[in-house]
């Protein structure tokens, strides 16, 4: 873990980089290293690697924190830089991540509120350096670090019982501004790339015409149906194996003769 105090030689924190990055993950008197390891991975995950620690616990590297970490062991978790709090709030946008207690606009301590999903549409068009920040496991960020804090987030949850723990409450923060740090790089296909072309889901089309022909099928209801057929496959989005797979079905059953 390095020190992220400022030296005349080499700038800590935002000064690193002038480039917009994606956002910083402070994570604030964490009193479990297991939880710092968590979070680590997660930002491994979903492509975040500045770490920012506020009076962490000891990380030992043969204990808790590094076990939990995953592959974040090898870069995000070593190279995590410990901070004071006066120096986050000075040097970053933050983004205070809490549960929303049932506030409304006469308060202004955890209101007004921005959901995970709201900040993925907006964060973009922030130029400063930006950090998420999250608080200790039991009782969260304090009201007076709150105060200190730019602005609020909260994840949607059931009213009876809205609290995450620390390392699900950033897990799914970080998933949902993943393309802020991924953009659209993740280990899933590209879903337009591998859908049928046009001319494949035509001859699908064409083939079911012959099958309903085939099979007597009403002549009047014969446009209905087409038009259902293509609804249903317009939204399953076929592949090009998925769609030539039918066509061979569609055509060894319209090779069959009508039952007259």
């Amino acid at each position: 873990m390095t020190d992220g105090s400022d030296t005349a030689d080499e700038p800590s924190g935002p000064e690193r980089d002038s480039r917009r990055t994606p956002p910083a993950v402070a994570v604030v008197d964490a009193q479990s290293p297991g939880n710092v390891g968590t979070i680590a991975r997660a930002m491994k995950n979903f492509g975040f690697d500045d770490l920012l620690l506020v009076d962490p616990p000891e990380l030992d590297p043969d204990g808790e924190a590094y076990g939990y970490a995953g592959h974040a062991r090898e870069d995000v978790l070593p190279n995590a830089d410990e901070i004071a709090f006066d120096h986050l709030v000075e040097s970053y946008h933050t983004i205070g991540c809490t549960a929303v207690t049932n506030e409304d606009d006469r308060s202004h301590m955890r209101f007004p509120y921005s959901t995970p999903a709201d900040l993925a549409d907006r964060l973009p068009t922030v130029e400063a350096p930006t950090a998420l920040v999250f608080g200790r496991e039991r009782v969260g960020l304090t009201n007076e670090e709150l105060a200190r804090i730019d602005e609020i987030c909260s994840i949607p949850a059931n009213a009876e019982y809205p609290v995450l723990n620390l390392g699900q409450a950033a897990t799914v923060t970080l998933y949902e501004l993943r393309e802020l740090a991924l953009g659209d790089e993740t280990q899933l296909p590209d879903l337009e790339r591998v859908r049928a072309d046009e001319p494949t889901i035509d001859r699908l089309y064409d083939q079911w015409a012959d099958l309903l022909a085939e099979i007597n099928h009403p002549e009047e209801k014969r446009e209905k149906t087409m038009r259902m057929l293509r609804r249903v496959f317009g939204r399953a989005d076929l592949t090009e194996r998925e769609a030539n797979t039918l066509l061979g079905l569609l055509r060894r059953a319209t090779e069959r003769p009508a039952e007259k």
